[in-house]
């Protein structure tokens, strides 16, 4: 990941999200990686309730990003660009 390019780190992780609809389908637990650091990465620390144990999909979401807590923004940005250049690595 390279920010010294005169970007900000706000224009890279929204570059990186861009990225990420070309890159093929990843397996859930790549997915839901994505999710959280893109949630922590957007509003910090997750608010409100886990979904109840019917709702599967939104539960592994919620708990996805509330495995970050505590994580600062910048940081969740970073680690979304760098996983998503490692995506892209992996694609070639």
């Amino acid at each position: 990941m390279s920010v010294d390019n005169g970007k900000t780190l706000k224009s890279e992780f929204e570059e990186a999200i861009a990225r990420s609809d070309k890159l093929p389908k990843q397996p859930v637990d790549t997915q839901l990686e994505l999710y959280g650091l893109y949630k922590q990465a957007l509003f910090g620390d997750v608010t409100g309730e886990r979904p109840g144990r019917l709702k599967v999909k939104d539960r592994a979401k919620f708990d996805n990003w509330e495995s970050r807590k505590g994580m600062l923004k910048e940081d969740a940005m970073k680690a979304y660009i760098t996983l998503i250049e490692k995506l892209e690595q992996e694609k070639k």
